[in-house]
């Protein structure tokens, strides 16, 4: 049986797999799904290659979050060392069904700093993944090396999306500025952290260009192949 055209393999970037349908969704006003944003996590992580800098790819954050054997927890995220890293940034989606892959209707990020000893969740949409975010933060929290329990702060500052599609464009963008703050050691103000650059940086019109960015990249390195 032939590949459908929506099936075509575009590009193989490190361990992520685009195709044809993930182009269609960068292309017009649509969610953004796992491959996209693993694809873009695996590009920053390409750009800012520090050990100290970790960008959980979307299915490990959702399989960490919903987990129902807890047992299996700790092995699986020993090969993380999350407390070997100083910045470590989670993807959190609202699916809460695992046997649905790519389920799911919003994103938002929760972001781990070392320093500070602070999880802080980023919710483009008013926070309304705030109970997937803390699941998540409780299940983690526990393995990231410090002497106490992080503090969890829901950012009240998130820049907000005006539609009801680029949440996962929010992410992204967010991703980003946030590794360029620690990259570039700026201040660990536990008051401000990297909240000023994401209020700078992070504007409907740059969210809007994400589309057009990641999309270039995958082209481009599709073109190198």
């Amino acid at each position: 049986m032939g590949t459908s055209a929506a099936d075509e393999k575009i590009l193989s970037y490190n361990d992520v797999v685009l195709r044809r349908s993930d182009l269609d969704i960068l292309s017009g006003p649509h969610f953004l799904n796992d491959r996209i944003i693993e694809f873009y996590f695996s590009v920053l992580t390409s750009c800012y290659p520090s050990q100290d800098i970790l960008l959980v790819p979307p299915s490990i954050a959702f399989w960490i979050t919903n987990c129902p054997d807890i047992e299996s927890i700790k092995d699986f995220l020993e090969p993380l060392n999350l407390s070997g890293k100083k910045l470590v940034i989670f993807p959190v989606n609202n699916n809460v069904d695992v046997n649905q892959a790519e389920g799911g209707s919003h994103w938002s990020l929760l972001a781990f700093e070392r320093n500070t000893n602070v999880f802080v969740h980023h919710d483009s949409f008013g926070g309304v993944n705030g109970r997937h975010a803390r699941r998540l933060y409780k299940t983690v929290v526990g393995f990231m090396g410090t002497s106490s329990n992080g503090d969890y702060l829901e950012c009240s500052s998130s820049p907000q999306q005006v539609n009801g599609y680029d949440c996962g464009l929010y992410v992204t963008a967010i991703a980003r500025t946030i590794c360029s703050w620690q990259a570039n050691g700026e201040s660990k103000d536990k008051d401000d952290l990297w909240f000023s650059a994401v209020k700078e940086q992070v504007t409907p019109f740059a969210v809007s260009e994400m589309r057009n960015e990641i999309l270039g990249l995958i082209r481009n390195f599709a073109a190198m192949q």
